[in-house]
């Protein structure tokens, strides 16, 4: 996993934080498969993602309304109500107006 490469600002970042729960058959595999997905969404700039006991995965899109194409794309939602189903104990989504960023 790279750290994503986003143009220069401004641009949007969804932050989805969670906690799962211990049924996570077919997690992983949805998981991958919404990342190949949201990449061919227009408006999608990158993604990073990191797992300890919280997970925390974050969006980059060009604009809101790329972000809510994505959140109503068909699959994506299936995705969404498998995951508050079963593999998610509890999550919190941000979306955060990028204003400057830097990197070393």
């Amino acid at each position: 996993m790279n750290i994503a490469t986003t143009p220069k600002p401004p641009y949007y970042a969804v932050i989805f934080t969670a906690t799962q729960t211990d049924d996570l058959d077919g997690y992983a595999k949805v998981s991958e498969r919404m990342v190949l997905l949201a990449k061919q969404q227009i408006g999608f700039l990158g993604w990073e993602s990191a797992r300890d006991e919280i997970g925390i995965s974050v969006s980059y899109w060009s604009d809101l309304q790329a972000i809510k194409a994505w959140k109503q794309q068909s699959e994506h939602l299936e995705a969404q109500a498998t995951g508050k189903a079963r593999w998610y104990r509890n999550y919190t989504v941000r979306i955060a107006k990028v204003e400057k960023a830097y990197s070393l």
